[in-house]
């Protein structure tokens, strides 16, 4: 690696002293002025029932891809909503700002849960059919695990890290495994496959290997605390850690046990055709991004910051991440913020001093499993196509994203 770390304590030092000179200025009032007047924020019942946010926090999702269809639409429709990733703090997305994936532009049910059932058939011993009260009697586990789009590429005409990647979000979910239930129904000899459907009115279903769904695969009621959002599938959602998002089938009502790889709706003309080639393409690749600084903001000047971003892996925890501060010629090892949950978003952090010259930023990856996230150039190789940077990746886009510090502080998207 042969570049040296900014010292942690220098750049406490740095921060406090910026921090001491910006306090006595934003507490001193101009001579002859008046102080500020303190404002209060005073309680009322809604804010109380269930809590809001503070009107300085403008944090809001949108419609993704940049410039495609409105969400909602005349029609009450909703399709891609990206998360802000740029605000995002920590590892857990909240609910209200989690994106939105959508089978087709499908309207959502609005499901009574004490009417809602799930039924598991097929290749089982004991056909069952659930309520919610079953479910929740039931052994329960809470996980953190992130979900991604397969639509969630980066392209060179994207502005900020909410267009590129926000169409990924991490949650705390809890609910029963799979495998609890399949194994209370019983799966008969020769069973290979489940297929999944939810209550959409595009019937939402998607086939995958059942040797996932007897290892940690989750049907979650509860998304961070509380009940699932309708946006995310209440009352119950299946959550297939680390496989793309079309997988976690929202409004969840129905398991089947199958013997072969079904093509359904959402399989066909999306994923691989065959069944050796479609479980092997389901997993999300090794992925990180800097969401500071990241496209469309600004520094305010040379000296020390903090650069921070999210790494995360169908293949499991994330083991290492690696900055550049200088276009990839030399990469230095971040900081992983707290524990790398399995399948979740992790938090990595670097301490950089820049010189105010003109730079690229750009952070790369492992998972547990020796997995590595790659460049554009190294994935259009393995394509033989062009190696081009602003390649586009076909299929799953895993690569790493360039940011560009122009010579003024202000960030932008160095795919182009």
């Amino acid at each position: 690696m042969g570049v040296k770390r900014p010292d942690r304590r220098e750049f406490l030092r740095g921060g406090a002293a910026l921090a001491g000179g910006l306090t006595v200025g934003a507490v001193e009032p101009a001579h002859g002025q008046a102080p500020e007047p303190e404002r209060f924020i005073r309680g009322e019942a809604d804010m109380i029932a269930y809590g809001e946010r503070s009107p300085f926090v403008t944090s809001v999702r949108i419609p993704h891809p940049p410039g495609g269809r409105e969400s909602p639409d005349a029609f009450g429709l909703v399709f891609h909503v990206a998360a802000p990733l740029q605000d995002s703090v920590g590892t857990i997305t909240p609910s209200s700002l989690h994106f939105v994936g959508t089978t087709r532009g499908s309207l959502m049910p609005e499901i009574d849960p004490s009417e809602h059932r799930l039924m598991i058939h097929g290749l089982v011993d004991r056909p069952l059919v659930f309520t919610m009260e079953d479910l929740k009697r039931l052994p329960s586990v809470t996980r953190l695990h992130f979900i991604e789009c397969a639509g969630n590429n980066a392209r060179a005409t994207h502005k900020t890290v909410q267009e590129t990647h926000g169409m990924t979000s991490c949650a705390e979910w809890t609910g029963v495994l799979l495998s609890t239930l399949l194994e209370e129904a019983g799966v008969k000899d020769g069973a290979s496959w489940v297929v999944a459907e939810g209550t959409e009115n595009v019937k939402g279903a998607s086939s995958f290997p059942l040797a996932k769904a007897m290892d940690d695969c989750i049907v979650a009621y509860g998304m961070n605390g509380e009940a699932v959002r309708p946006q995310n599938g209440f009352p119950l959602r299946l959550l297939i850690p680390g496989f793309e998002g079309i997988f976690n089938t929202k409004y969840l009502r129905r398991i089947k046990v199958v013997d072969r790889y079904y093509m359904n709706y959402n399989d066909y003309g999306h994923l691989r055709r065959d069944s050796v080639r479609a479980a092997l393409g389901y997993q999300i690749g090794p992925k990180s991004v800097i969401t500071f600084p990241s496209g469309g903001q600004k520094l305010s000047g040379r000296g020390f910051y903090e650069v921070s971003g999210l790494a995360w892996s169908g293949g499991g925890a994330i083991t290492r991440v690696e900055v550049s501060t200088d276009a990839g010629r030399s990469w230095q090892e971040a900081e992983i913020q707290g524990t790398a949950h399995r399948m979740a978003h992790t938090r990595f952090r670097l301490a950089w001093n820049w010189d105010g010259q003109e730079t690229q930023l750009m952070s790369r990856c492992t998972d547990e499993v020796g997995q590595m996230q790659p460049l554009p150039t190294q994935v259009a190789e393995h394509f033989n196509a062009a190696p081009d940077p602003s390649y586009r990746v076909p299929g799953l886009d895993n690569t790493i994203q360039p940011w560009r510090i122009a010579s003024d502080g202000s960030v932008h998207n160095a795919r182009a």
